[in-house]
């Protein structure tokens, strides 16, 4: 444990000088919040402050990432900047998962998802050097990787096809939609056999799965969104932002129909978020799940090796 925790400062350090010799600059900002994270298949912590009426709405929800306040930040002008700290996310707990967890989240003002694809390659290379590896790169999109692993191809196959590689695999169907067997696919089929020595970048998603990216228009439209493995870790997603926030307002809403089907929570939407999304400026951003990172460098599948406790003994 002990040499767990002084690879995490050390990593920490490093992370922090990167971005200081890229002025990037780190702040702070709320881990309370009195709006929650839509998305379906995200559940928040709430907690509830007892103190005057006048402070707030009382219901608050623990974030699970710093997306919306740092975006409220660019909106406000200060421009490059990062956040690590802690993120929190209810039911997920497991050998790769822990309620609480280390989040890296940083923004780049002009620039589109591929140059941050660039740098975030170039984060990971740097953290890789520290334990003293190295990895080759490919990038590719994501229907090259779904033609290239499976031989189908991703946004015109019917949903048999998709279902065909996962023979043998114990599925229960009922009420899957298409992205869902596509995730399927990625989690069961495809991401498992990526080398372990190999830094696999995704770009050009689904427009059906683009969360808070641009949708680039097409046949068909692609949402400007990256995903970036190690070995057969994911370990960030990034996206070409989007500005719009009608747009944005109608996603939001669309999740919480998702989740109403469900029988689940519904989240408050972020009205400070949206009202500030029109002033954004043309940015693109990332997060990295520095837990995963460590434990890809530590080589241990099990996130309770890289945290001083994990969930069961916090």
């Amino acid at each position: 444990m002990i040499a767990a925790l002084q690879r995490r400062a050390r990593l920490n350090a490093l992370i922090r000088d990167f971005f200081a010799r890229r002025d990037v600059l780190e702040v702070e900002t709320p881990i309370l919040s009195a709006a929650g994270n839509t998305e379906p298949n995200i559940e928040g912590f709430q907690t509830r402050f007892s103190g005057h009426v006048d402070a707030g709405a009382p219901l608050r929800w623990l974030r699970t990432s710093p997306e919306y306040p740092l975006k409220r930040l660019l909106a406000a002008g200060v421009g490059d900047c990062y956040e690590l700290g802690r993120v929190f996310r209810n039911g997920e707990a497991g050998g790769r998962h822990n309620p609480e967890f280390t989040m890296l989240e940083w923004y780049r003002v002009g620039w589109d998802h591929h140059r941050l694809i660039d740098e975030t390659v170039e984060l990971v290379r740097v953290a890789l050097a520290m334990a003293g590896r190295a990895a080759s790169l490919q990038v590719l999109t994501y229907r090259e990787l779904f033609t290239g692993a499976l031989g189908v191809d991703p946004f015109t196959a019917d949903e048999a096809s998709l279902r065909a590689p996962l023979t043998g695999v114990r599925i229960q169907p009922d009420g899957l939609t298409r992205d869902d067997w596509l995730d399927l696919l990625m989690t069961h089929r495809i991401q498992p056999l990526f080398p372990a020595d190999r830094i696999t970048v995704i770009h050009d998603w689904p427009a059906t799965q683009a969360a808070l990216a641009r949708i680039r228009p097409g046949e068909p439209p692609l949402a400007e969104r990256f995903e970036l493995y190690l070995g057969a870790v994911e370990l960030a997603n990034g996206y070409h932002e989007l500005t719009d926030a009608d747009e944005q307002r109608g996603r939001f809403q669309r999740d919480l129909a998702v989740r109403a089907a469900r029988g689940d929570v519904q989240p408050p939407l972020d009205e400070a978020f949206l009202a500030a999304l029109p002033a954004l400026p043309a940015c693109a951003g990332v997060a990295v799940g520095v837990d995963r990172l460590l434990m890809a460098l530590d080589g241990t599948a099990r996130i309770a090796d890289v945290l001083a406790f994990d969930f069961a003994h916090a």
